[in-house]
């Protein structure tokens, strides 16, 4: 588990308007070295925001932001020799060979030439672009732009890594691929930190996962942690038609359950019985605003600033 002591960003008190929209309103986070940092958040709450500020293309309005110990605002180009980014759409050249893409970054990021082709061949594997190697990337598909985009993030492994949205325009298998490579990176002591749309992605790959609305912060927490703020496991009786009729609280435990389904004997009710557990989905919709304005809070957030205290 990464060490929770050292954070590796901290942001406190960010804010951010463009003209008279507010896109962050007080942002609080801490990230600790070596963890997979999720970010999750409907359409226009702030998270591409978010990563602009941490990486120096957007400056905040107000508060400040850390990465690697050093201010994005007072030090922007120390802080891009400790980071890499990939953004939302694919930064590559059409011009050249998805190899040449690979090569002339390696190059740039001090590489030999021998160490740089190397690394581009083993990257061109890793992302399914070997037999695409020669083809200039104009001649790509959108997916395949994607990977090639991503495939650059790696081509040396920084000490920490920003992913918006890396996943989007890939299939289930290359999505999973990728989800491999972002945790051996991690494994060996990269920070990730990501933007995804995809709940199941955060939840199967990050360590902690923080819920934007409205350009703050409402929660933060391991999955777990997330879902059991939100209720925990119930016994459910359904009809045929799948309306539900009952649900039983239960704690998941074998008896615990066995008290749930006499519950339901008791009552004498019919149908069927299933086992739901809380999802992402179900603290996505709690926490988060349909209209992205803050409106909704179902479940009390806890403070947001506190993680910052509890890692430093």
């Amino acid at each position: 588990m990464p060490d929770r002591t050292a954070p590796v960003i901290v942001a406190s008190g960010l804010r951010k308007a463009f003209g008279r929209q507010q896109v962050l309103d007080g942002l609080d986070l801490a990230v600790a070295r070596g963890e997979i940092f999720a970010l999750l958040g409907p359409n226009g709450a702030g998270k591409t925001t978010t990563i602009n500020v941490l990486t120096t293309l957007v400056r905040p309005d107000t508060g400040t932001a850390t990465v690697a110990g050093i201010d994005v605002a007072r030090d922007p180009e120390q802080v891009k020799r400790r980071i890499s980014l990939t953004g939302q759409s694919a930064a590559v050249d059409d011009a050249l060979t998805g190899t040449e893409n690979l090569v002339m970054l390696g190059r740039l990021s001090g590489l030999s030439r021998r160490t740089a082709r190397v690394r581009a061949g083993e990257l061109l594997a890793r992302f399914g672009l070997t037999d695409a190697a020669t083809r200039r990337v104009g001649t790509y598909s959108g997916g395949m732009r994607r990977r090639l985009d991503l495939a650059l993030s790696f081509v040396v492994a920084p000490e920490i890594l920003f992913l918006d949205e890396p996943t989007t325009g890939l299939d289930t298998r290359s999505r999973r691929e990728l989800w491999e490579v972002i945790r051996s990176l991690a494994d060996a002591g990269t920070t990730v930190f990501l933007t995804t749309q995809y709940l199941e992605e955060a939840d199967h790959l990050a360590d902690r996962i923080a819920v934007l609305d409205a350009g703050r912060i409402v929660a933060v927490g391991t999955a777990a942690e997330l879902k059991a703020r939100v209720g925990g496991d119930a016994v459910e009786l359904h009809d045929a038609h799948g309306e539900l009729l009952r649900k039983v609280p239960t704690d998941g435990s074998v008896s615990g359950l066995r008290r749930a389904l006499d519950v339901l004997d008791e009552s004498g009710a019919e149908g069927i019985v299933t086992l739901r557990r809380p999802s992402l989905d179900d603290v996505f919709l709690a926490l988060t605003s349909p209209d992205g304005r803050g409106e909704r809070r179902a479940v009390p957030a806890e403070a947001p600033a506190d993680t910052a205290k509890e890692l430093a």
